[in-house]
């Protein structure tokens, strides 16, 4: 979506914010399993993971609300999926803070 859907001068602005921002999602939970023996460091990085995620959301609506992406369709549907993607990460920590048993 970034490189094809946006005009040219946004696809080097919020378009390359985008693109970072999703990939700091996976590698800060990626990241964050391999301190999982260690629950704080954990945890961290699995907020860091969720602050990226809703990084992302505000990016893609300042893109809707600039009109640089303008496919109603294409917003709606990664906005929902940006958004559970979101609520899992933040349901999962939550679960983490719970039932985290470090002797494994």
């Amino acid at each position: 979506m970034t490189l094809t859907a946006l005009p040219k001068f946004e696809m080097y602005e919020e378009g390359s914010q985008i693109r970072r921002s999703v990939k700091s999602i996976k590698s800060n939970i990626v990241e964050g399993y391999g301190r999982r023996r260690y629950k704080a460091e954990y945890i961290r990085f699995l907020d860091f993971s969720y602050a990226s995620a809703l990084e992302t959301i505000d990016h893609l609506e300042t893109l809707r609300e600039t009109e640089s992406l303008s496919d109603l369709d294409l917003f709606a549907s990664l906005h929902e999926r940006l958004t559970q993607l979101s609520k899992s990460i933040y349901l999962f920590t939550r679960g983490v803070e719970t039932h985290h048993n470090e002797d494994r």
